[in-house]
């Protein structure tokens, strides 16, 4: 697979379960990424409660968390609830990193695709998505509560 990066170069990092210590990076990178951030508590009761739940970070050679990436395993479906880069680190492949750790996961855990939600304004990660085999099957109107926005609805059979 090719890998697309801008001129700041491809940054390899180390995709690990993210852990409640890392929600302190978790939660800085979810506020400069997102209109709504999710809370601490949500990350906790993901992390701590939810038997379905897999969140991952990608961790870079001096330990930071570059970014996150969240995924729900439902019977054969693995359904994206959340993914983030760190601004600093965007543009040099760690999302790509980490759609493929999600990959990983739901293959192991029997899954035959994979699913998620992006805003029809972000047409950054909209791309990113279609570049790494995502297409779109539908509309969530008004899915986004921040601003009523409409969400695509994006699938990747896995096979």
């Amino acid at each position: 697979m090719s890998t697309e990066v801008s001129s700041k170069g491809y940054l390899p990092v180390e995709i690990e379960p993210m852990r409640v210590r890392d929600l302190d990076a978790v939660l800085a990178i979810e506020r400069v990424s997102f209109p709504t951030p999710w809370s601490r508590y949500a990350y906790l009761s993901e992390l701590l409660e939810n038997d379905q739940a897999h969140y991952v970070v990608a961790r870079t050679s001096d330990g930071k968390v570059a970014g996150y990436l969240g995924m729900w395993m439902i019977v054969d479906e693995g359904h994206i609830t959340t993914i983030a880069v760190h601004p600093a680190y965007r543009g040099r492949g760690v999302g790509r990193q980490l759609l493929a750790a999600a990959e990983i996961i739901a293959r192991a855990h029997g899954g035959a695709r994979l699913t998620l939600e992006v805003r029809v304004s972000n047409y950054i990660a909209h791309g990113l998505y279609q570049k790494f085999g995502y297409v779109d099957v539908g509309i969530r109107p008004g899915y986004y509560r921040d601003n009523n926005e409409d969400a695509i609805i994006m699938w990747k059979e896995l096979y």
